[in-house]
């Protein structure tokens, strides 16, 4: 067995196309189908659903993927680390970010970027559980995803920030008189929230059920961005992390309400794979010292949005 038959493996099952994950490997089709039949023998064992197309991977073959993915981390860590003595820290930070974290991501991508210069950064938009799959299977250096409301499994995790949520609203519409409302009155309001996809939008269905409340969202969305302009320019309210509205200031002809009857939040951070040793840039991404005012920015004074 050699890396390139790890790699070609990798490639496949997250192309699932032999012509796209060639492509991906800078190889032409007949070399990557070659060496995938190599592996097989050397195995001794199939390790591809074969059919007019690419069907998926059998059992032997989903072994083998878990152990390539392994190898293939594992490779590159040693690499790192070998330029890391020479050179110092460099190489590429993928960093897979919860939607409602996005706002804030570059406090936390600068200071790392001051320190190691010498690392290229790649932030991904992706829900709570795609970060962790990514993780995992090794696509993904690091997260920054929800610590307590789902479990996490098999990672290493620091908390960052409290995300708390407020109740954005028209100032033409029949709240914005109010300075507050609860949870069991927004839920009747005409809302725009996140699909259910996106853990965000899991956490607020789940204070909803503790006060026997089930809202029937108007418009669904995945963007956090969209939430903020839905509730600016028509009748909709939203409820949005308050270090949204912190980062962005308060939309034009809307009222930000306080969000009672609980007062909820959730523990927001970064997730590394829990393994060792650690790669490099993942454990000094976890050591970073962040900005003294980090917190002030990330979770600002309830008056800030008033």
């Amino acid at each position: 067995m050699v890396l390139r038959q790890f790699e070609y493996l990798v490639a496949l099952a997250r192309e699932r196309h032999f012509g796209r994950a060639a492509e991906a490997c800078h190889v032409t089709q007949p070399t990557l189908s070659a060496a995938i039949r190599q592996f097989e023998e050397e195995l001794g064992a199939p390790i591809i659903e074969r059919g007019h197309r690419f069907l998926g991977l059998t059992p032997q073959g989903k072994l083998a993927l878990e152990h390539a993915q392994r190898v293939l981390a594992e490779v590159e860590d040693l690499r790192r680390g070998v330029e890391a003595l020479d050179h110092g820290l460099s190489g590429r930070l993928r960093l897979g970010v919860i939607p409602t974290a996005l706002p804030i991501v570059s406090h936390l991508t600068t200071p790392f970027f001051e320190r190691y210069p010498r690392v290229t950064i790649t932030v991904l938009s992706r829900t709570s559980q795609e970060i962790q799959r990514g993780v995992e299977n090794f696509e993904l250096d690091a997260g920054v995803t929800y610590l307590d409301n789902e479990p996490l499994e098999r990672v290493r995790a620091r908390p960052i920030y409290h995300e708390e949520y407020l109740f954005l609203t028209p100032i033409a519409g029949p709240y914005a008189e109010r300075s507050a409302i609860s949870w069991r009155e927004a839920a009747d309001a005409s809302l725009c929230l996140l699909t259910p996809d996106m853990q965000n939008r899991r956490i607020l269905d789940g204070i909803f059920r503790s006060v026997g409340a089930t809202p029937k969202p108007s418009v669904e969305t995945n963007s956090i961005f969209n939430l903020v302009s839905h509730a600016a320019s028509g009748p909709w309210s939203a409820i949005v992390p308050r270090q949204l509205l912190q980062f962005f200031g308060l939309p034009e002809r809307t009222r930000a309400l306080e969000l009672v009857e609980p007062t909820a939040r959730r523990s927001v951070g970064f997730i590394v794979a829990d393994r060792d040793p650690p790669d490099p840039i993942a454990r000094n991404l976890m050591e970073m010292l962040l900005p003294p005012d980090i917190v002030g920015v990330i979770v600002p004074p309830r008056k800030a949005v008033r």
